[in-house]
């Protein structure tokens, strides 16, 4: 039963570039619509501060301790084209540095002065979202060789399963907490049907490894794991604010209107993820025109879906947040449409946010991680500086103009600084 399962999960067809665009578009389609409704869900099914407390666990801190465990490695090794590392190597870092996450998120819990339980619930949904961390390393290695199409099925399937069982607990008992150990187990049981089952099928994988070669993956990805880390606290330097300034209420309308940012970065990475290979072998063999043209087509093809997003947002945004108020209940009546301005600055700024987002990865295939690096420190310094005061003084509205400040400066940055270099190195190597 298990070998037929595996094999079904295997099978591409006779055009498997076609299949790894089809399944990663569904997969992480269906992985970033998961994470955006399920807090409107958990809003609907248990109320206000319930959700907010889910919202913020989930989709924010929960996220960071993700980051912890994923370590910024999976571009690395989805570049390492010369296998400079076996997964051997990558999958016992990864169970380091989940061990680290979840040691991390538990300590944070203790000294945050939150009730047992809402502690309780994000330290749960601390677990999900680093079992997320662990299957990473395993769909990072089914595209390094050459089986995305693998990755886009864990993602849908994992996802499936464990929203699912999370969904049904939580509408037949209406407990969070209940609900939350539904999912990490679900989760837990996903990651060995659609990842370890299936990678141990394939050939050209290097499950050796050696202990004296996590520390120099380690220093060689350190820049990057900071970098993301740091990234993502910019991303949500405004969440975090709203949890210390304001309450679980404000937290749960502001994933709300925040949610339009996700559908950006999804349609985005349908554009960069099949083309990072292609841009890697370019600069790689030093085709350096060609590597150009890429990057300005992807470009091009991301501003064009910004500018389509943000029009959209302030032409049909306010409908859109009634219609969701109607479907929380009469209770939330008035709640989100008076937040039309701040979800327009929030959907401008997921549009750069998408933007830098290529360029991020233009400097991680030229392996510039100091720069990465200088770029998020200089931005880490102006959100922890700006979120907590534009929130204290303008609640959500502020919490907005955070958002797209800091995503316009650091998009600046990333251009700027991509550009720059790849023209340099391009003229040194010719």
């Amino acid at each position: 039963m298990a070998d037929r399962w595996v094999a079904l999960l295997l099978r591409t067809g006779t055009n498997k570039e076609k299949q790894n665009v089809i399944w990663n578009i569904i997969g992480s389609f269906c992985y970033a619509f998961a994470s955006m409704v399920l807090s409107f869900l958990v809003l609907r099914i248990i109320g206000k501060e319930q959700g907010g407390i889910f919202s913020f666990g989930y989709s924010t801190f929960g996220q960071q301790m993700f980051l912890l465990a994923y370590f910024g490695i999976r571009p690395f090794q989805v570049t390492d084209g010369a296998e400079t590392y076996g997964f051997g190597d990558y999958l016992h870092h990864r169970y380091v540095t989940c061990l680290l996450a979840l040691a991390a998120g538990a300590g944070y819990l203790a000294v945050s002065g939150y009730s047992a339980e809402k502690a309780g619930i994000i330290f749960l949904l601390v677990c999900y979202k680093v079992i997320d961390g662990l299957a990473d390393v395993y769909e990072s290695e089914f595209q390094r060789n050459g089986n995305l199409h693998l990755t886009g099925k864990s993602n849908t399937f994992r996802t499936f399963l464990s929203v699912g069982m999370f969904l049904m607990v939580l509408i037949l008992w209406k407990n969070l907490a209940a609900a939350c150990m539904a999912a990490v187990a679900a989760q837990a049981l996903g990651v060995i049907l659609f990842d370890r089952m299936v990678i141990k099928r394939l050939s050209g994988i290097r499950w050796t490894w050696n202990r004296d070669r996590l520390l120099p993956l380690t220093s060689e990805t350190i820049l990057l794991f900071i970098s993301v880390f740091l990234d993502f606290y910019i991303f949500s330097a405004a969440k975090y604010a709203i949890d210390s300034c304001l309450d679980d209420v404000a937290s749960g309308y502001f994933n709300i209107i925040f949610m339009p940012t996700s559908m950006i970065n999804l349609a985005a990475g349908f554009v960069i993820r099949p083309v990072l290979t292609c841009l890697t072998d370019d600069w790689n063999q030093k085709k350096f025109q060609k590597f150009t043209r890429l990057l300005l087509k992807i470009s091009g093809m991301i501003g064009g879906l910004s500018v389509a997003a943000v029009l959209l947002a302030w032409g049909i945004g306010r409908p859109v947040l009634g219609i969701m108020e109607r479907l929380l209940g009469e209770a939330y009546e008035g709640s989100l449409t008076v937040y039309h301005s701040s979800f327009v600055l929030l959907v401008l700024g997921g549009s750069f946010y998408a933007f830098l987002n290529l360029y991020y990865y233009v400097l991680v295939i030229l392996r510039q991680q100091k720069v990465i690096f200088g770029i998020y420190l200089v931005l880490t310094g102006l959100a922890a500086w700006l979120a907590p005061r534009l929130v204290s003084a303008y609640g959500i509205p502020g919490a907005a103009w955070t958002y797209l400040s800091l995503m316009v400066v650091m998009a600046v940055g990333f251009v700027a600084g991509a550009w720059i270099l790849t023209a340099r190195t391009a003229a040194q190597k010719k």
